[in-house]
């Protein structure tokens, strides 16, 4: 998943910079402060807070604790730091409130067709495989104690947070710089972002919004749109990223759990602003999944700031929220 770009900053205007990797990919940090800081020890704290999401969520990670829970014997109540806790309980009410279009246990198809980090062969999963996983996913089957902190491990369930733990190290990032006192940032996470705060000329943060290669060749062109980030996150999810092809057919890396295969007609781009980098980052896989009409009508109903680039065979089609047109500058 890949989301925005920071627009040009305003000239001879000074901004620190840190730059590091995570999760598969980079992040950076831009920031204005008054105080003088120790960027080295700045640099290790800001990772320090990205490893923990690291060691608590990646599926890539045979030790972490996401990977121990899936692994763990059927009937155990499993302990959750407070950092997987939080994010499992945000996972589970975007189930709740995308209808299942959003499901934290779907593992088992994303890795039938050949995605994440257990995937299989990159072919189409025979119907007994695919009946196989399927019988692991399903939200609502999970036990789910936020109060001891603690998640029931039936068995056979595997937990995915991809689509959520990166917008999640971009909130923490950010808090941690509110917490040392910066009063100005940009946080990035793989294409995740978080703006607070006024820059040195005085000015909030503003980012291009990413689209799509398509839209790059489209000889029309869609207007450039330029979101202002002052205390808000945006995401984007879209199939340009990850998708393979086979005997002529397409396959996203998006799955719907509910009909437990790739999204046909993917979204060329699906960005969302929320509050909350974790928030705009599962809305924006949830609303992929929902398709275009279907995703615009949720995202109105529910007062989401969301935009949706459709392609058309006249080429790609733009279209938002009335929440997502407020957040444009002007």
């Amino acid at each position: 998943m890949n989301a925005t770009l920071p627009a040009p900053p305003a000239p001879n205007v000074p901004a620190q910079a840190l730059h590091g990797q995570t999760m598969g990919t980079t992040w950076s940090v831009r920031f204005h402060t008054s105080a003088r800081w120790d960027l080295h020890a700045l640099h290790g704290a800001v990772q320090s807070r990205l490893d923990r999401v690291v060691a608590q969520m990646s599926t890539w990670e045979p030790d972490s604790d996401i990977s121990r829970f899936n692994r763990t014997d059927a009937g155990t109540w499993f302990p959750l730091p407070e950092d997987f806790a939080n994010v499992l309980a945000a996972a589970l009410d975007v189930a709740a409130r995308s209808d299942g279009a959003f499901d934290p246990t779907v593992s088992a198809l994303v890795a039938a067709w050949g995605f994440g980090a257990h995937a299989g062969a990159r072919v189409r999963p025979s119907d007994a495989a695919l009946a196989h996983a399927r019988r692991s996913v399903d939200w609502k089957q999970l036990s789910f104690d936020q109060a001891a902190g603690r998640v029931l491990q039936r068995g056979g369930i595997t937990l995915d947070l991809s689509a959520i733990a990166k917008g999640y190290g971009v909130d923490l990032v950010a808090s941690l710089l509110r917490q040392r006192g910066i009063e100005s940032a940009l946080v990035e996470v793989g294409g995740e972002l978080y703006g607070y705060g006024r820059k040195a000329d005085g000015q909030p943060w503003r980012v291009l919004v990413e689209s799509s290669p398509d839209e790059e060749a489209d000889n029309e062109g869609l207007e450039p749109r330029v979101l202002v980030l002052d205390g808000i996150a945006v995401a984007t999810s879209g199939d340009r990223w990850h998708a393979y092809e086979r005997d002529g057919a397409r396959y996203s890396h998006t799955i719907d759990p509910r009909t437990g295969a790739p999204v046909h007609d993917v979204a060329a781009a699906v960005t969302v602003v929320a509050e909350t980098a974790m928030h705009a980052d599962a809305w924006a896989t949830a609303l992929t999944v929902m398709g275009t009409d279907a995703g615009l009508a949720h995202a109105s109903a529910l007062g989401l700031a969301a935009r949706f680039l459709e392609r058309t065979p006249d080429g790609l089609l733009e279209r938002a929220t009335p929440a997502f047109e407020r957040h444009l500058d002007a």
